[in-house]
This record gives C-alpha cells, structure tokens and sequence, in this order.
C-alpha cells in the first residue's frame, strides 16, 4: 500500500543502476508482471486516495515501462467506477512484454483513449504523469513537454508515477517542460512574463516512488518537482545486498543532559569574523553575532567571539553571555573555532593560525572564498585531517563552485557528487547548502536532508547553521552527526515557523535549542 513518506526517519537512497538491480532481482523470483500489476495497483490506490470524486482522471503514458504502470492504473481505475482517460506516446511493435500486457489489459476493461488530452479538467480532477520516470534520458520535447506543461498550468492535482518527468532520480536536476518549449518557441528566457506563465506549478502535487527511494526526490530542484511524497516498496526488500547511494536525514536521537553538569560540559565555541574597521565607523560583525547567538542558544557551553579587524564591540547588550577576545588572544587548540562568518578579507590572515591551532572547526563564508583562492591554504585544510584536527565546510553552491574551481551549474547538475569530491578532496565534512543540502565525509555514506524551506533563504541564516553545527561539536558530537543533527534541526524550525510570518537569522537562532 502506498505509504506517505516520513521525512523525520532515516531511509536509505538508491539511485538509477541500484534500482534497476533490486528490480532485476525482484523480478527474477517473481512470475512475469508481478511488479508492474503490484505498481499500477498501488497508483490506483493512490489517485483514489486523493482524488475520490474526480470527474476525470487523466492518465499520460510514456512509450515504456512507466507508460505500463499507467495503463495497469487506468484499468483498475476504470473497474472501480472511475472516469479514466489515457494519452499514450507509443506504440505497440517496440513496446516491453509487461507494458503490452497491461495495454491489453487497459483496452479489455473499456480505458477510453485519446490522441489529446481532455480539455476541462477542474481542481476536482487528476492527471497522472507516467510518461518517462526513471528512465528520462533527456529533456522533455514535443507533444510530451505540451502534455506536461498542460499538467503544470492546469488546475487538476498532479500525481507522478515513480519520478515526475523530466526530473533525474539520482542528481534532483530538473529539465522541465516550460524550459524546453520556451526554446523551442524562441521564447526570450528573460521575460518575467514567459517565464511566471511557462513555470506556474500545478496547484497540488504528488509523487509515489515505487521499489526504492530515490536521492533526487530530495535535493536540487527535485523537492519543487515531487511536492508530496509517498512510497510503495511493492513489496520488496531493499536489503538484499544491493547498497543504498545515500541515507535521508532522520531527526537526531534525544540526548538530555545529565544533572550533574556544568557550563564547562558542553564545550568552547569560538567564532572569529565579522570584520571591523573602527577608522571608517564600519562593521561587519553581525555575520560573527549571528553564529554566536546560534553557538550560544545551541547549547555550547561558553561562547566567544573574536571580531577581525581594529575594533568592534566589546559587548552585545542583548546577549550579554558572549564573551568579546581578540582572535590571538583565543586557545584554539581547547576550543570549537567557527571561522568566516562576516570576516571579508580580513579572515584571509587569520585563517593560517585558526587551521594550524583550532581542534574543531567550521568554515563558512568568507573563509572559504579565502581558502579557494590560495594553494597554500588549501594545503593547511587538508592537512589537519592527519593531525586529528576535524573540520567541517559549510558552502553554498557558488562557494562550492569555486573551492572545486567549476561553476554553479555543475555543483547543481550533481549536489552529491559535488559535496563528496570536496569531502574527498579536503579530508573533512562538507555540508552542501541549499534545497536538499547534502553532508558528506570521506567513508561515510553521505546524507540528504528533507527539512527546511525558501524562509531560509534569508541574510545571516547560513551563520545560524555555521556556529549551531559548532554548538553540536563542542558537545561532544563527531563531526559528521553534528552537522547533520544541525542541518535537520535548522530547516525543522523553518518547517514549523507560522505562516505569514517573515524568519529572521536572528529569530532562527533565538529559537534553537540544545
């Protein structure tokens, strides 16, 4: 039965070639259409499920095996009293044997079909995506981009079987119908108007992923593109030897404190950045404050902060507890070191101390950019996995893209392959921010996490992640737990921020809690 899938459990991930062996396997000790019939089954469910008074159900099948489970769907659809429509693109000389058998099964049970889709379809109603899943191999173009560009604008729910088209299971990257059809029409990209009427979503979206899991429903654009997420495992077993590509973040086991604690159990943070130049009245400490508010109201310990730069406040009225030093005069090698935040390029000469010394440390920002564009430094990064020294990067796209000496585009065309080549390549956590930010490490399998949403996308939230990942180190965690113990935390407080109003970095990082 389809499930709705629960994104606070941790749940293993399989791309495109581990799936197509679990299917392999599964099959071979199945009888012949088992898992196909099983599919169309759990899509009929489903679309009844949601949809229990739909005038018109339209159901879009592919030339493939995505097409099959479409046709299985309609039939049962139709047997249960239903008003299912199918458009088919293909035909039957190249068709896989399951996929005919399910046509036939369709014609047999009276699915009418078209050549164009029905025209008036209201919010009551449904269209059903079985045109590609996993087996897209290219963008959408002709009559299935205007197909699904239909099923974009118009206003019946959206239920794509296994993976919407267009939409690559394995990297979240998402060739949509209204990209290619404004090409293909000589559409100018730039157009406010082309681009809000070619990319308006349909009003309700589902997905239901069947046999596994897969790691582009999570990351890249793929959260726009499946909306709600359900799963039917069609009654296999991903244990059997095949490994998962990547593990979904679950929510972090509960870990109270002990009574018989004191400030001095939950470790040092420090957070040296936020750079200030008392000559020109200027500062850029802010950055710095919001990494230390999150450190402090993340449960560290003691928390300082040390400004770059000439001067600075030596006090912050509203968060008395932190503790203003100069950067030398921090015991690094004693503490959690959270570096870049506001640092512009002051950090730079900061940084050869801070990764020689600091026993912990998170790098954001500034420092990173500072990092990407010296050798040297770079060097000194990798360096302190061999000295025991655990670090933690934490990038957005385009810093990524610039550490990995590429460009935005490719950092998004694969986020995993991205977040582990920097893992690799400087022996340490890299936390890949955005939509589905993915941590890493070298010989871990690295996780993706469902949490979090576009309130996010707001100043100063990347230094909330930077100093509560910071917070979760100094006590105690390992790095690799802390950052994804953070990561989750950070997007679950935007998940549950009320409506209609904005989230503030500052208001995120008074709502942590240890």
């Amino acid at each position: 039965m389809p499930r709705l899938l629960r994104l606070d459990h941790p749940a293993p991930l399989f791309d495109v070639a581990a799936t197509r062996r679990l299917e392999q396997a599964a099959a071979a000790t199945l009888p012949p259409h088992t898992l196909m019939q099983r599919a169309g089954l759990a899509v009929a469910r489903l679309a009844l499920a949601i949809r229990p008074h739909a005038r018109t159900v339209w159901v879009a099948c592919g030339p493939g095996n995505n097409g099959g489970d479409g046709f299985e769907a309609a039939m049962h659809l139709k047997r249960w009293g239903g008003h299912p429509i199918v458009t088919w693109l293909g035909n039957e000389a190249p068709l896989p044997d399951d996929a005919r058998a399910s046509l036939e099964r369709a014609r047999a049970a009276g699915v009418p079909f078209a050549h164009e889709p029905p025209r008036d379809l209201g919010p009551q109603d449904l269209c059903i995506d079985a045109l590609l899943g996993i087996g897209a191999t290219r963008a959408p173009e002709g009559r299935m981009a205007q197909w699904l560009l239909r099923m974009d604008q118009g206003p019946a729910a959206l239920l794509a079987v296994d993976v919407p088209t267009g939409l690559d299971a394995d990297t979240g990257a998402w060739q949509r119908p209204a990209d290619t059809l404004l090409i293909a029409n000589n559409a100018d990209p730039d157009s406010a108007e082309a681009i809000f009427n070619a990319h308006s979503p349909a009003p309700e979206r589902h997905t239901l992923t069947l046999l596994t899991v897969k790691p582009g429903l999570f990351t890249g654009q793929g959260r726009d593109a499946c909306g709600t997420l359900w799963f039917d495992d069609l009654g296999v077993h991903s244990d059997d030897g095949v490994p998962p590509t990547a593990m979904l973040c679950g929510a972090p086991a509960a870990s109270p404190r002990p009574h018989a604690s004191h400030k001095g159990s939950f470790g040092d943070v420090a957070v040296i950045g936020g750079v200030s130049d008392a000559s020109r009245g200027a500062s850029m400490a802010g950055a710095a404050l919001l990494a230390a508010s999150a450190a402090l109201h993340g449960g560290a310990g003691r928390v300082y902060v040390g400004l770059l730069g000439d001067g600075g406040p030596t006090l912050d009225v509203s968060q008395a507890e932190l503790m203003f030093r100069r950067p030398d005069e921090l015991p690094l090698n004693a503490m959690t070191v959270v570096c870049g935040c506001g640092g512009g390029d002051a950090v730079r000469d900061a940084l050869p101390a801070v990764l020689q010394a600091a026993a912990r440390l998170v790098l954001d920002a500034d420092a990173l950019n500072a990092i990407a564009q010296d050798t040297a430094l770079q060097a000194a990064l990798t360096a302190r996995a061999a000295r025991g020294q655990a670090t933690v990067l934490t990038p957005h796209p385009l810093e990524a893209a610039r550490l990995l000496a590429t460009d935005t585009r490719h950092v998004q065309a694969d986020r995993l392959r991205a977040a582990q080549s920097l893992a690799t390549r400087f022996a340490c956590v890299t936390v890949l921010k955005g939509s589905g930010s993915v941590i890493a490490a070298p010989d871990e399998l690295p996780r993706i996490n469902a949490t979090g949403n576009a309130r996010l996308a707001t100043p100063g939230s990347g230094d909330v992640l930077a100093g509560l990942i910071g917070a979760r180190m100094a006590g105690g965690m390992s790095p690799f737990d802390a950052a994804c113990a953070a990561v989750y935390h950070h997007g679950l407080i935007a998940d549950g921020w009320p409506a209609g109003r904005a989230l503030t970095a500052s208001a995120l990082a008074r709502r942590l809690t240890a």
